[in-house]
């Protein structure tokens, strides 16, 4: 932290009362009654607004989570832009991002008659470097495909204004030009850069300073919180309020923003700059390419000796592996032999001396990383296609965050559709840290009990017998006739998701979208556009996916979402709670698989003209007593074992009803 906590909160502006009768805002007769296709008065929506200006009046703290339908959108935008304080709205994912900003901000501020400023900002890889964009054009190394696509960039960079790398659709997502292209905090040159002034990313910081709303992610957010980049000052500027929307992420974003980790590509990324550096400012020392080469090949050998340990897995069950920690020790070695060759070297330029600064931190990271973990962390990697993240957590960031709210005066709101468990928000506080806040619960203002029904088919196998995904999938197929498809199937893992494929296929005539065929934008615009349509998904397709009307009238939940027994983190955890006299399934387990759950039932009534049927297929939520903590969570929709009440509900318009 560059300044003291008190100095990052601008002058306070002289409040402006929300003026008698604003309610009006979000009345039949009000202003976006006219602008909203839809829109109806919700009192959730109205109560909602009611408890933001409150904690904007009093830099209150306010936990509430808003039923899908409660529109919690205008109902957090309308008071901030109507009090004239600066704010800070972080989402959850890129695409809330970008509608709030190129869509619901304007609404607001446009329907209200009122100048505000808005700025969108995105941490620093979403933005084109120019220095690493004209480095890349030098690299004779590069394959014919690559060369094409930087050319490409080339040509788009002169037709852009703000660097936005989602701007320039001609090149991939996942294209590995884009990480040559962009900068990180760690080969970022700062005021060095010879286009610094030219800077995209000090563009948009800019306009973030000066916007009276800015509109981030949680992923950014916490990396100004946590790291207070070096080089780029304070990320974010000072604030009268902070919105979290899809506020359910932030422990688990959080979480790896307060520990400390390495991986793979980033090694990768250090060797290639090495080598970068070496043809421009250091030619005469050979030593220094056969290191960087030999960093190189050490980080693609411990990522080979750990393919196969599994996706996610305890670092002390690896550290005892003979490979392992013989690549271990390569990786250490090579790190220290690069950093002798570019120690001497570093004042001949500024990327020589970039890549010395990155090549002493990796190596004090892996050096703590290999080390004893504290009792209040875990030491864990994350395998992965193309590589390794090897990570130290902290096991609770609660303290953390409880710290930082208590230091800046602000006001907080924490916001989602799925937040409380038993219609309580204790969960989310305790991991979060908050005390004095206020709580509220807003169901949906959706008529659940006419729009939908629940059916808990009967006779599953345990969710542990080999043969339960081809019976779920048998129980389910009378339901996809009764439907005429129209679906989500949703998964815990990729191995059911693919079982089920393969039975799908020879079982059935639907046409399949699956995850992984096609980015996941692309595989929803099939869904929508073709009829009976089938979708499998797992984990990206639980939250934050909109399917209105009749394209999607069911959601099949093949398994409660409880996280693997053998997950790294949540065994850590589990063992904290048992130490300290806590039951860490009661204390965790579940209300975790609670909430996963409400996002993927979520998806089902997106609309006040829906309808559709939820098919919960776990049998342990009739056999385990904790089975009845899902249900009272879930919406109030009925609930039914008979299959011919699917039937009739799909073949009555329940809107007629």
């Amino acid at each position: 932290m560059t300044r003291g906590a008190a100095d990052r909160v601008p002058p306070q502006p002289p409040m402006s009362p929300l003026r008698p009768g604003w309610e009006h805002l979000l009345s039949s007769s009000g202003p976006f009654a006219s602008r909203i296709a839809g829109f109806a008065p919700r009192c959730q929506q109205l109560e909602m607004a009611q408890a933001v200006a409150r904690a904007l009046d009093d830099y209150g703290v306010l936990v509430c989570e808003a039923g899908t339908g409660t529109g919690k959108t205008l109902a957090y935008l309308c008071p901030i832009l109507m009090s004239g304080r600066k704010a800070i709205v972080s989402t959850g994912t890129k695409n809330l991002q970008e509608q709030l900003y190129r869509r619901d901000l304007p609404l607001v501020r446009d329907a209200l008659g009122l100048v505000v400023s808005t700025a969108l900002l995105k941490g620093r890889a979403n933005y084109l470097c120019q220095q690493r964009l004209s480095a890349s054009e030098q690299q004779p190394s590069l394959d014919p495909v690559d060369q094409a696509q930087v050319a490409a960039v080339r040509a788009w960079e002169g037709r852009t204004r703000t660097g936005d790398t989602s701007e320039c659709t001609e090149i991939p997502e996942k294209s590995p030009v884009w990480a040559r292209v962009t900068s990180t905090v760690d080969n970022c040159l700062g005021t060095d850069c010879p286009h610094y002034s030219e800077c995209y990313v000090l563009k948009a910081r800019r306009a973030a300073i000066e916007a009276d709303v800015l509109v981030v992610n949680h992923h950014l957010f916490f990396a100004d919180l946590a790291l207070r980049e070096e080089g780029f000052g304070e990320l974010l500027p000072g604030s009268h309020a902070v919105v979290f929307d899809e506020a359910h992420q932030i422990p688990d974003i959080a979480t790896r923003f307060f520990g400390v980790s390495v991986s793979s590509g980033q090694l990768r990324e250090l060797a290639r700059d090495a080598l970068v550096a070496y043809r421009a400012e250091a030619d005469d020392c050979a030593s220094l390419e056969s290191r960087a080469m030999a960093l190189e090949r050490a980080a693609a050998q411990l990522g080979a000796d750990l393919k196969g340990s599994g996706h996610r897995i305890a670092w002390p069950e690896l550290a005892n592996s003979l490979h392992v920690e013989r690549a271990v020790t390569e990786l250490e070695a090579s790190l220290a032999e690069l950093s002798e060759a570019l120690e001497p070297l570093a004042a001949r330029g500024k990327a020589l001396e970039n890549c010395s600064r990155r090549c002493l931190d990796f190596s004090t990271r892996v050096a703590q990383l290999r080390g004893p973990a504290t009792a209040d962390s875990v030491q864990w990697v994350e395998v992965h296609g193309k590589g390794f993240v090897w990570h130290e957590s902290p096991l609770e960031i609660a303290g953390v965050l409880s710290a930082r709210i208590a230091a800046e005066r602000r006001a907080w709101i924490f916001t989602s559709a799925t937040l409380a468990v038993n219609e309580c928000l204790d969960h989310f506080t305790a991991r979060v840290g908050l005390t004095g806040h206020e709580s509220r619960v807003w169901g949906s203002p959706f008529d659940y009990s006419h729009q939908s029904l629940c059916y808990l088919p009967s006779h599953l196998p345990d969710p542990r017998d080999p043969g339960y995904t081809n019976a779920v999938v048998g129980a389910v197929l009378p339901v996809l006739e009764a439907s005429a498809g129209r679906a989500f199937f949703l998964f815990t893992s990729y191995a059911a998701l693919e079982r089920a494929r393969r039975r799908l296929e020879a079982l059935a005539d639907y046409p399949l979208f699956v995850q992984g065929q096609a980015p996941r934008d692309a595989l929803l615009r099939s869904f929508r556009e073709t009829p009976r349509a089938v979708l499998l998904g797992t984990n990206s397709f639980w939250e934050g996916v909109d399917v209105r009307g009749d394209a999607l009238s069911c959601v099949i939940i093949e398994k409660l979402p409880f996280a693997s027994p053998d997950e790294p983190v949540l065994q850590a955890r589990s063992s904290a709670l048992r130490a300290s006299g806590e039951d860490p399934f009661i204390q965790f387990q579940l209300p975790q698989a609670v909430l996963a759950l409400k996002q993927g039932v979520g998806r089902l009534i997106r609309d006040q003209g829906d309808v559709g049927v939820l098919v919960l297929c776990d049998p342990r939520l009739s056999t385990r007593p904790y089975g009845k903590v899902f249900l009272r969570s879930l919406p109030p929709m009925p609930v039914t074992r008979a299959l011919d009440d699917v039937r009739e509900f799909f073949a009555a318009d329940p809107r007629d009803a």
